[in-house]
C-alpha cells in the first residue's frame, strides 16, 4: 500500500504558522528557543512531538496568544509518550482511553494500523464491540464503552486518510456469535468502499516470514499506540516510530486490497452464516 499525500497535522501546522506570523526564519527561531534548526523543522513537519515545556518555550518566542498556547499544550499532552496500564484504564473508565485515542486521531491526517488478533477499532460494529468488551465490563460501563467507540468512528466521515491491515486469523477469531461475525464482515466489505480508507487483508494462505506479536496504530509519523493484554503504550520516540513504519510497510506487501480483499471477507461471512 502506498502512502497517500497528506496535509500537515494541526499541531505542526499551528507551530509553523506562529513562526511565520512572528516573521522568524527557522534558524532564528531555533536560536531564540535554544534548539537546533532541524528540531524546529521536525516539529513543523510532524516528525517529532514537542514536549509541553518545548511548546511553552516556542509560544513565548512566537508571542502566541494564551488560547493558542493552551490548544498546543492540549495537543502535545495527548501525543505524549507513556504507558497506561489496563487497571488504570478500567479505573478511569474505558471511555477515558477511547477519548484520548480519539483526540490523537483528530490531530492526525494519516492513520495506519496493523491488527493480527482482532478487527480494527474504527471498523468494529457495536455488537462486536459489546461482545469483545463484555469479559471486563458490564451494564452502563459496557454501554459507555460501546458509545465511545461509535463516537471515535465518526472520524471516518472526515477527509483524513486511513490504511488498515487485518489478518484473516483476526477475522477467524470467533467473537460473540456467528451472526455477529457475519455482520462484522459485511460491515468491513461496506467500509472498504470508502474513498479515504485502504483496507488490506492478509489471507491465511499467504506465508509471512515474520511473527506478528501485537496490534499497533501509527499516527502520521509522530506517534504509535501499541496495545497488549495489560497495557496501552503511546510511543513518540522518532526511531521507534520509524521502526513501526517499516513494519507496516512490510506487512502491507502481503495484503490483498479492493475486490480481492472483499472476496476474502465475503467468503468468511458465508462460512459464519453456515455456522449459524
Amino acid at each position: 500500500m502506498s502512502q497517500p499525500a497528506r496535509r500537515p497535522d494541526e499541531l505542526s501546522t499551528i507551530l509553523r504558522q506562529l513562526r511565520s506570523d512572528a516573521d522568524l526564519p527557522g534558524m532564528e527561531a531555533a536560536r531564540r528557543a535554544g534548539y537546533s534548526q532541524p528540531k524546529i523543522s521536525r516539529f513543523e513537519t510532524g516528525r517529532q512531538v514537542p514536549t509541553t515545556e518545548e511548546v511553552r518555550t516556542l509560544c513565548q518566542v512566537y508571542g502566541a496568544p494564551p488560547e493558542v498556547r493552551d490548544r498546543l499544550l492540549e495537543l502535545a499532552t495527548d501525543l505524549t509518550g507513556g504507558t497506561v496500564r489496563s487497571r488504570a484504564v478500567l479505573s478511569h473508565g474505558a471511555r477515558y482511553m477511547q477519548q484520548r485515542v480519539g483526540k490523537i486521531e483528530q490531530a492526525s491526517e494519516l492513520v495506519r494500523s496493523f491488527t493480527p488478533t482482532l478487527v480494527d477499532g474504527l471498523l468494529q460494529t457495536p455488537d462486536y464491540v459489546r461482545a469483545m468488551g463484555s469479559h471486563r465490563l458490564a451494564g452502563e460501563e459496557l454501554e459507555s464503552f460501546v458509545a465511545s467507540r461509535a463516537d471515535r468512528q465518526q472520524i471516518l466521515d472526515t477527509d483524513r486518510q486511513f490504511q488498515k491491515i487485518i489478518t484473516e486469523g483476526a477475522l477467524r477469531w470467533h467473537v460473540g456469535s456467528p451472526q455477529i461475525m457475519a455482520a462484522q464482515l459485511e460491515h468491513l466489505i461496506k467500509a472498504s468502499h470508502r474513498p479515504n480508507l485502504r483496507l488490506g487483508i492478509i489471507p491465511w494462505t499467504r506465508p509471512v516470514h515474520s511473527p506478528a506479536l501485537h496490534c499497533f496504530t501509527i499516527f502520521d509519523d509522530r506517534a504509535v499506540i501499541v496495545g497488549t493484554e495489560t497495557a496501552t503504550a503511546i510511543i513518540t520516540d522518532p526511531a521507534d516510530v520509524a521502526d513501526y513504519d517499516r513494519r507496516h510497510t512490510f506487512y502491507s506487501q502481503y495484503a490483498v486490497v479492493s475486490d480481492a480483499a472483499r472476496a476474502v471477507l465475503a467468503k468468511l461471512a458465508d462460512e459464519y452464516r453456515a455456522l449459524a
